[in-house]
């Protein structure tokens, strides 16, 4: 019980100034730091030199020059206003977790972060593409990985990944704490801090373990996670269950139950971005686009 109200002190100033949409930021920075402590040297000398022309990206306010910087960068941007508006559904996919999972419903012309994952890694292969706009894909590139692990942007019930759900943390609760804050911040901050250290570089067949699949198939786990542990820990056990009137509350045992989920969640985010990031800044893997014939 101490050790829950003096987590969530100690990150009580960050929820209040982050957007209600942040992976916490501490812990998108801690999936940045798995990445680069896991990618080929030759692709973190590409990242860190790409990332030091983020000046090209004209946000004197939202900093991208590290890979910390940029994994909260297109979060710092939606404080902008209509110049990076069209990003807002990027950050996420709400696939019903009370329904067959179902991905491409969620994701209409693109518009979700799975899909949008997959286009900032192809952006970065495209030698066409400027580099002002490659800084910007590597930025969000970094950062969507980052939210399409984090259960309530990967599964909800209607509610705004969450964000209706008010809820209280332990014995703490405020007007502004839902059940997706719960997972954005305090939860995943103390999932990254419990022991062992999970920012460390991993040996080959840990990597191996973590970073296959594809984005369709990180998408499920993702949903899976948010319906068996976010909603399931907050309603009794049954994800689906009817919500209460008041705020759910997320006991002293459910937090220890949501910790290894958690846990697991930002080590699979951090070593997939790595993957990505290799693959990315792979010269065999970059391409010229094709032409468009006459018509």
């Amino acid at each position: 019980m101490i050790r829950t109200l003096a987590l969530f002190v100690a990150v009580l100033s960050l929820l209040i100034h982050a957007p209600a949409q942040a992976y916490g930021f501490f812990t998108h920075e801690a999936i940045a730091r798995i990445a680069m402590l896991n990618v080929r040297p030759a692709t973190a000398r590409a990242v860190r030199t790409m990332l030091g022309r983020a000046d090209l990206l004209q946000t004197p306010g939202c900093g991208a020059a590290t890979p910390e910087g940029a994994s909260t960068w297109p979060d710092c941007i939606r404080g902008l206003g209509d110049r990076f508006s069209y990003s807002a559904p990027w950050h996420y996919q709400n696939v019903d977790i009370c329904k067959p999972f179902d991905l491409e419903a969620a994701c209409a012309n693109g518009n979700c972060v799975s899909a949008q994952v997959d286009r900032q890694v192809k952006l970065l292969q495209n030698k066409s593409v400027p580099l002002r706009e490659k800084v910007a894909a590597l930025a969000f590139l970094i950062h969507f990985v980052g939210d399409m692990h984090t259960p309530p942007h990967a599964g909800d019930r209607g509610d705004r990944g969450g964000n209706d759900v008010k809820a209280s943390y332990g014995l703490f609760t405020a007007r502004w704490l839902n059940l997706h804050s719960i997972w954005d911040s305090p939860l995943a901050e103390r999932a990254v801090t419990t022991p062992p250290e999970i920012i460390r570089t991993y040996l080959p067949a840990e990597r191996a373990a973590l970073n296959g699949g594809t984005t369709a198939d990180w998408s499920r786990e993702g949903w899976e996670v948010s319906r068996d542990f976010a909603y399931a820990l907050a309603l009794g056990g049954d994800p689906c269950a009817p919500k209460p009137d008041g705020p759910v509350v997320y006991t002293d045992d459910a937090i220890e139950k949501a910790v290894a989920p958690q846990r697991l969640q930002v080590q699979r985010a951090g070593l997939r971005l790595a993957r990505l990031l290799d693959e990315a800044f792979d010269p065999a893997r970059a391409f010229t686009p094709e032409p468009r014939g006459r018509r």
